[in-house]
């Protein structure tokens, strides 16, 4: 264990102070201070596999690729042109699937 020789010394007091019972009062405050999520709460965020979701509407814009990106034949993500690492028979590839 690391010593910090320019701390203030503790004095006899202060160390009685720390016993094991303070410290372990004062973690058992840090531990009643958390906040308590409600399940139901939970429960709402929480999606389960193959769940129907034909009510959702999609929030994302799908844009087309431009002259200066690629699609990854490994991936399938679009990247910009700086993130080709080789052509191989005509597939592009990026720079973390050749990796």
């Amino acid at each position: 264990m690391a010593t910090d020789y320019d701390a203030p010394r503790k004095t006899d007091d202060e160390l009685a102070e720390e016993s094991i019972e303070e410290l372990k009062a004062r973690r058992a405050e840090k531990a009643s201070a958390m906040v308590d999520l409600d399940e139901a709460e939970l429960a709402e965020t929480i999606e389960l596999p193959g769940a129907d979701l034909s009510d959702e509407a999609l929030s994302v814009t799908v844009r087309p690729r431009r002259n200066d990106e690629f699609t990854c034949s490994r991936c399938f993500l679009v990247h910009h042109r700086t993130q080709l690492a080789k052509e191989k028979n005509g597939e592009l590839i990026c720079n973390e699937c050749a990796a």
